[in-house]
This record gives structure tokens, sequence and C-alpha cells, in this order.
């Protein structure tokens, strides 16, 4: 079937050449509006909204105080080190630092953030949030 070879590239070209502009967008980098944080103005990482800050002793995992409360990892949580690296929370066990916290739908810590002096340094909302933050229970 020699005669439809050329069809076939024929289509095949024109396919490529209509998916270039979908490739050549997907390269580009896309401007999302970003919620930066104080920590980004002082050259940390950006948090997500809602995230809280607090002063956290690991304990044996899951346990943990934050603010000196007793509370726990929720399974599946992730710690993330000053150097942006996934810590293992066995690790700390025994160790206090500055983190930013985010929680579940069941309260347990959801991504914590060990934090650098810089980023420790800037100001952000603690405790005095509600237990729950996240919709619908906090407002904005």
């Amino acid at each position: 079937m020699n005669r439809c070879l050329p069809h076939a590239l024929i289509s095949t070209f024109l396919l490529l050449g209509a998916l270039a502009p979908l490739a050549n967008a997907q390269t580009q980098a896309i401007d999302l509006p970003i919620n930066t944080q104080n920590e980004a103005a002082a050259g940390g990482r950006n948090f997500p909204p809602g995230t809280l800050r607090g002063e956290a002793t690991f304990l044996t995992p899951p346990l943990l105080e934050l603010d000196g409360k007793p509370t726990r990892l929720s399974p599946g949580s992730r710690i993330q080190s000053a150097q942006r690296m996934l810590v293992q929370p066995a690790a700390l066990a025994g160790q206090s630092f500055v983190v930013n916290y985010t929680r579940d739908a069941t309260g347990g810590l959801r991504d914590v953030w060990l934090l650098s002096a810089e980023e420790a340094g800037a100001k952000r909302a603690g405790a005095e949030k509600p237990f729950l933050n996240f919709w619908p229970f906090v407002s904005n």
C-alpha cells in the first residue's frame, strides 16, 4: 500500500504543526498571581495562604508539641527542611524548631516547614488564628 504512505505523512505533519503552538505555550512561564508572603520578601519561600506559625518540639513520631500543646502529624504529612528537602519525623525526635504549618480536616498537621533564620524573623499569624484554618471555618 505505497499510495497510503504520502497521505499518512501529510496528516502526521499537519497534526504536528497544529500541536506545535501548544508545546510552545507549555514551555513558557505562566504568569499566575502568587500570594507572596513576608518570608518571600525576606529571601525565603512562598507558603500557601492559611499557613500558621508555631514552635514545634518533635517527640516520638507521629507525636509532637506545637506551642506547648500536644498534637500529631496526619497520615501522609510532609516535613520540609530549611534547605527544601523532605525530612523524616524520626530524624527530628527531641528537637525544637520554629515552623510554618497547615492542618488537615481532622486537626492533624498536614504540611510542616522548618524555617531558616530569615524566614523565622518575618511576621506571620500564629496560634491566635482558628484551630481549623481552612474553608469553611476561616473567612477571607
